[in-house]
């Protein structure tokens, strides 16, 4: 499947179709559809031969980032919920089409043994695991603390911080040195806006985790990093509770560059801190990709 993606709809500004989704959200139904083929990427073969695991790798930034990795000579599962079954058959036919080949594994990351099946059927396939990215992800904007109840506040760091601990220790055993972990943090970790307490505060605590992880596996020769997007045109915020539709119209206008990012902007990023031949010596550093906002 070949996407057909204008440099208008890949540069798209605000204001955007008034939107919301039930979450999670799908990104068959937005509009403008998000850019994640990045037709001016020029692949070197940086990661041929790798096998990468990818949370939330069906939609967004997990999509774009499996694409390239693709495109990169790497073979990709990812993981996602049941419901965003036809997000994750379109990736896996773009990945497919490269030819390389993609694992679909549904489920909840909520579950500490979901994501222990999830490295096991990984490496019980490919017999190794050399690329680990948790980027999926759960937000919900509330205006006051009053509204954010006990079980939301836990939900958002399960998905968002537990399932990072969990998959790091059920995968360190299977990575050989020149691995790699990669985590998605945000600009919130740094901005922490009002509207986002809990899943601001779950950013920052990846960040801290990224950087003792660093140290704790740099002697095993596994790298540790984060990527910490601005806004990106993707589902998370297509779906959040709290997002209005309205609201969806001016998304990422506040940047200095006056847009969000697209996914197949930030995906290179990932590449970078998971090739040996770019980052060998990088790793427990939070990589900004803000368009122009300080971190």
């Amino acid at each position: 499947m070949k996407q057909k993606v204008t440099s208008e709809v890949r540069k798209a500004k605000p204001p955007f179709p008034k939107q919301h989704q039930v979450a999670p959200g799908i990104e068959k139904k937005m509009k403008p559809r998000p850019a994640f083929q990045a037709p001016l990427y020029k692949a070197a073969g940086k990661l041929s031969g790798k096998k990468a695991l990818i949370t939330g790798g069906d939609s967004g930034i997990g999509r774009a980032v499996a694409y390239l990795y693709a495109k990169e000579g790497a073979d990709v599962a990812i993981s996602y919920l049941p419901v965003e079954q036809v997000d994750a058959e379109e990736t896996k036919a773009v990945i497919e089409a490269l030819g390389r080949e993609c694992i679909l594994i549904p489920g909840d990351l909520n579950s500490e043994k979901f994501c222990q099946r999830l490295v096991e059927k990984v490496v019980k396939k490919w017999g190794q695991l050399d690329i680990l990215v948790s980027n999926a992800g759960h937000q919900n904007r509330k205006k006051d603390i009053l509204e954010i109840t006990s079980a939301e506040f836990e939900e958002t760091f399960r998905v968002n911080m537990f399932s990072y601990f969990y998959l790091v220790r059920a995968s360190v055993a299977h990575m050989k040195k020149g691995s790699c972990i990669i985590v998605t943090s945000s600009e919130t970790s740094h901005t922490a806006p009002k509207e986002l307490l809990d899943y601001s505060s779950t950013k920052g605590a990846i960040n801290t985790f990224t950087q003792s992880l660093a140290q704790m596996l740099i002697d095993r020769g596994i790298r540790v990093n984060a990527v910490a997007p601005g806004p990106v045109w993707t589902p998370l915020n297509i779906a959040d509770k709290g997002h209005s539709a309205e609201r969806v119209r001016k998304f990422g206008q506040q940047q200095p560059i006056g847009r969000p990012a697209q996914p197949e902007e930030v995906a290179p990023a990932y590449v970078f801190l998971a090739s040996e031949a770019d980052s060998s010596y990088i790793s427990g550093i939070v990589l900004p990709v803000m368009g122009a906002q300080p971190f």
